[in-house]
């Protein structure tokens, strides 16, 4: 009989000593947001850029949004930019996979001490997704030897 609550005294102790920073969601441990890279750190790992016909060059937009003490969105995310050259269609595409990446990754697991400190603060966010553009000519004029 000592043994067994020798047993359980252990496991408890044991299980009190797991770090609280890590969470298990479906059985992946997630780190907890603690500082503005790892919101964007997040971000970027949630992002998957809506599919292209062949040859369109995707396009960089622009989100501006706020996030609660929990990590819920608060209010409505906003598109501040969208590259000139984007047709209508390549818009609606990337404003659908931007407010989806949003979903995916709300709420952010912040510390409470990160819950505070982003609570309200807009964040802006660029989203680069240019894809199939030409690579740029390398200009080598400093390379360019004179002779006197």
């Amino acid at each position: 009989m000592p043994r067994r609550w020798f047993w359980i005294f252990a496991l408890l102790i044991l299980a009190c000593s797991i770090p609280t920073d890590l969470m298990s969601a479906g059985g992946i441990t997630i780190n907890r947001v603690d500082n503005i890279d790892d919101v964007f750190a997040r971000i970027r790992q949630c992002w998957q850029p809506p599919k292209l016909p062949e040859g369109h060059p995707g396009m960089q937009i622009t989100v501006l949004f706020m996030l609660t003490r929990t990590g819920q969105i608060f209010g409505k995310p906003k598109i501040t930019f969208e590259s000139p050259e984007a047709t209508e269609t390549e818009s609606v595409l990337y404003r659908t996979a931007v407010m989806e990446t949003l979903q995916r990754c709300t709420p952010m697991p912040f510390t409470d001490g990160m819950g505070g400190a982003a609570a309200g603060k807009p964040i802006r966010f660029r989203f680069d997704d240019r894809r199939n553009l030409p690579k740029p000519i390398e200009k080598r004029a400093w390379l360019t030897t004179t002779t006197l």
